[in-house]
């Protein structure tokens, strides 16, 4: 069994095909503007626009607290307003992001308008609002896109599934990046003699940019219409009209403390553990991601359209695995999943602190950091699904939490790396690139932060080894009148375990007793199972 409950509610509303599919690419044109933020930013100031590194690590430590501020603001908003329209108010909130990365990120790699020769400070400055548009912009598509999981379908399975197809078009979106660049890079290579990056490639940037602008904004679109979103009523803690008229006035009550505001999440230990596993998951992911150019142009010395092809491997290797997520998560559980995933992890930073110059095998660490990568991240996303479980008034709320530690962490980690840089103390215009201390630098980076990342998203989730996601403590103290009133309703007598057709209650579900779920279900047995009791819905 997999920490997730079984319940014969698993096998109904089963999503249409074309709703998945639809679902699946809503969050492509941050993926791919994503990508090239994470991989090409850092290597196009440094390498193309000439910044030195604490300016180029500002600009992106800008980007991140912005992004972390935004996310968890957005995910209150996005779960108190209705929408616009017929849109819904996820639909909503994805439209409104969209349209500000569209109007901000081409802007990053398209150079200054007005001051492209000018000093570092003033085009850092030009670049600074565009950062913080775009970031608000990919915040409000995230947050919208990750809490419409849990409102399209209550099936754990499914939602698994959904993150899987999510991250399946996340990788497919970092492979069409990396595939264009490298199209780029070769087709225009007899352009210029070097093989190493200057600033006679920040065409090749520009028309990169472009191209992945107009393909994230063509499955947007499908996205919006291809979605359909259930309509929110305007308290979601409520009954219906047609509920009220079945439930007594405590199973009204029960209803209306089950619901989960904010605050109440600040109160949840596991709301805590989740957010550190998810934040480690994510800055192993990232600083990955970031520094792996780097790594192959100054530490092991491949020549520039290396910084296409192995990023292709990582994702490539990465879209496989996410298409077994689902299945994997089913038969091995969240935790053991997990800590596959991890094992990869390590494999890849050993496998990196290892190679010498020019060494074939990277693309050997490549596979690994993309079924590690992939693995934990679905798997992470499936635990924050977990943990969210029915209480989707305030969905959008956790997600913007989670990627709130994501973003700032992300964000002071790679400001550290770049003030920490070997060769930051002076870097002239004249001179171009890295010194020769960067070579074992770049090494240590891709070695020592994800295998760190993964020391401590491990030991989180040893303390979670014990729990069950989704158990919380004001669950299992306000259920506890609602089972003596069921057991004295049905008669000391009689069964205390009522039977559907006997209740009632409207949209029951079979949840276990709170007493009897404090183990881990990742190694349970069927032939056991705990005693189930009939609670109304958002138990």
């Amino acid at each position: 069994m997999s920490d997730s409950e079984t319940s014969p509610l698993l096998h109904q509303r089963k999503l249409p095909l074309l709703q998945k599919f639809s679902y699946s690419v809503g969050h492509v044109l941050n993926d791919l503007t994503a990508s090239m933020w994470f991989t090409y930013m850092i290597i196009y100031f440094h390498q193309v626009k000439n910044f030195d590194n604490g300016l180029s690590g500002n600009l992106v430590l800008i980007g991140q607290v912005s992004d972390a501020i935004f996310t968890p603001l957005i995910g209150y908003e996005s779960d108190k307003v209705r929408g616009c329209g017929n849109m819904g108010k996820r639909k909503t909130w994805h439209f409104i992001g969209t349209l500000c990365v569209l109007l901000s990120f081409p802007f990053l790699f398209i150079g200054c308008i007005t001051c492209d020769n000018a000093e570092d400070v003033p085009q850092f400055i030009y670049y600074v609002p565009f950062v913080v548009i775009f970031q608000f912009g990919w915040a409000a598509t995230q947050i919208s896109h990750l809490a419409l999981i849990n409102d399209l379908t209550e099936n754990e399975h499914e939602r698994t599934g959904l993150n899987g197809y999510r991250n399946a078009f996340t990788v497919l979106s970092n492979v069409v990046v990396y595939g264009i660049a490298w199209a780029i890079f070769e087709l225009k290579h007899s352009v210029s003699t070097s093989n190493d990056l200057s600033a006679a490639d920040h065409d090749k940037f520009k028309l990169l940019v472009l191209i992945v602008v107009g393909v994230g904004l063509v499955f947007s679109v499908i996205f919006l219409i291809g979605v359909k979103e259930r309509p929110h009523p305007c308290h979601e803690d409520e009954p219906t009209n047609s509920e009220s008229q079945d439930l007594n006035s405590l199973e009204k009550s029960t209803l209306k403390k089950m619901a989960m505001t904010w605050t109440c999440w600040l109160r949840e230990h596991q709301f805590y553990q989740v957010a550190v596993i998810y934040m480690a998951t994510r800055l192993l992911v990232n600083v990955s991601q970031v520094y792996l150019p780097m790594y192959i142009t100054e530490t092991i010395k491949m020549d520039k359209q290396s910084i296409a092809i192995v990023p292709l491997i990582v994702y490539v290797s990465g879209f496989v695995t996410s298409l077994a997520m689902e299945h994997v998560n089913r038969y091995a559980g969240r935790k053991m999943t997990y800590v596959l995933g991890l094992g990869f992890c390590v494999g890849a930073s050993i496998v990196f602190y290892l190679l010498p110059e020019g060494s074939r095998l990277v693309y050997l660490a490549a596979v690994l950091s993309g079924i590690g990568g992939s693995t934990i991240l679905v798997t992470s996303l499936a635990m924050t699904s977990d943990l969210i479980k029915d209480n989707n008034e305030s969905g959008a709320f956790v997600y913007g939490a989670m990627s709130f530690t994501d973003k700032l962490s992300n964000g002071v980690v790679i400001v550290i790396i770049q003030q920490l840089h070997p060769c930051a103390v002076i870097m002239f215009k004249e001179i171009r690139g890295c010194c020769p201390l960067c070579k074992e630098y770049y090494r240590q980076i891709m070695t020592f932060v994800p295998g760190g990342c993964a020391i401590l998203a491990f030991i989180f989730l040893l303390t979670l080894l014990p729990q069950k996601l989704g158990m919380r403590r004001k669950q299992a103290r306000i259920l506890q009148p609602v089972l003596a009133a069921q057991t004295s309703r049905y008669g000391s007598h009689e069964s205390t375990e009522p039977t559907r057709r006997d209740s009632h209650l409207v949209n029951d579900r079979i949840v276990e007793d709170p007493k009897e779920s404090s183990g881990d279900l990742d190694s349970g047995s069927s032939e056991s199972e705990p005693k189930n009791y009939l609670l109304p819905v958002g138990v």
